[in-house]
């Protein structure tokens, strides 16, 4: 076993040490990228990842024994955190509390990385206003039949509902088949809110592409079209930050595009040894995305004029005002004739 590292990784409070255990633990047998690498890439998209974690409560999905073994979600500050790691106290649908991880530097980062996280997973919240989301969150998610280059398309519809709203957002690669979307918006509104504007975006592009894009929550109604998963925007739901290694043999990574670049890239060119050089040549395309913050009033209006109003949650919420029934059509009782 190789010999542990010492890293000095410099932050707004100094230097800070991060030991980096067994740094040639193999993380990535198809590519033969190792722990120590994972860290490398890490401290090299510090600063951007940071722009997307800073002072957000951020649950780790942590591979210890790399992409081979299980994952699992981290969403407590782990035992013996250094003293000097920040967190942010959340609350999960069931009211329970927990204090998770709150990125404040790079020297997290890279302590993360050594507990084999690959995926930061940030709420869509700052401190202290933890209840109140600042970010609009789009999953274009590619279903059995369709591929990355059909959730572009769905993409581009999205993005231009958005234009016509007033509205910037800003795509990544997911690191698999699909895309990300974010809004920067002001925080003026709750979770339940922040959902009934995505219903309410997602409904209109699949108004404007019926036979690509879906917003059915039950599997067996998509078919083969891009879902819009509007219940990521729910409480305790999460995506994989900019930035992040997915877990996925090539170690790809979700990295933020611009608009035109979207249409050209293919995902599997992002992973950890390419996106360093990625990022030096081209900067962070999401820089501005804290530029403006934009409001969720028109959407709202969409929502409240909907007569499909409420839709499904997650499996494990509570039951939720006006929520239909959490049950799939084909199980669902037929009314007695």
């Amino acid at each position: 076993m190789a010999q542990a590292l010492e890293l000095e990784v410099p932050g707004p409070h100094g230097v800070r040490t991060v030991r980096v255990s067994n740094p040639d633990k193999v993380y990535f047998p198809e590519r033969g990228i190792t722990k120590r690498q994972v860290v490398e890439y890490y401290l090299a998209v510090a600063e951007p990842l940071l722009g997307v974690l800073r002072d957000r409560p951020t649950t780790l999905k942590r591979f210890v024994d790399g992409v081979t073994g299980e994952a699992f979600y981290q969403k407590r500050v782990p035992k013996n955190a250094p003293e000097w790691l920040e967190s942010a106290r959340i609350r999960f649908p069931s009211g329970r509390p927990a204090d998770e991880v709150c990125p404040t530097e790079p020297a997290v980062i890279a302590w993360a990385a050594n507990l084999g996280t690959f995926d930061f997973h940030p709420w869509p919240v700052r401190r202290p206003l933890v209840d109140n989301p600042d970010e609009l969150r789009v999953d274009l998610d590619p279903q059995p039949g369709t591929d990355f280059r059909d959730a572009v398309k769905v993409a581009a519809v999205l993005n231009e509902v958005l234009s016509e709203l007033g509205m910037t957002g800003y795509p990544k690669t997911s690191g698999g088949r699909g895309v990300h979307v974010a809004v920067r918006i002001r925080p003026e509104w709750d979770f339940v809110d922040v959902r009934h504007a995505v219903i309410a975006l997602a409904r209109e592009v699949e108004n404007r592409m019926p036979a690509l894009a879906t917003t059915s929550w039950w599997k067996e109604e998509r078919g083969q079209k891009v879902f819009i998963d509007f219940n990521q925007a729910a409480r305790d739901r999460t995506i994989a930050s900019a930035w992040s290694v997915r877990g996925t043999p090539r170690a790809t990574v979700s990295t933020p595009v611009t608009w035109d670049q979207l249409s050209t890239v293919d995902p599997d060119d992002f992973d950890v040894l390419t996106v360093p050089a990625y990022l030096a040549e081209h900067g962070d395309p999401h820089a501005a995305l804290d530029s403006q913050a934009f409001g969720l009033e028109t959407l709202l209006e969409w929502y409240a004029k909907d007569d499909r109003g409420e839709m499904p949650y997650p499996p494990d919420y509570p039951k939720m005002p006006g929520e239909p029934m959490r049950v799939q059509p084909s199980k669902a009782k037929k009314p007695a004739e």
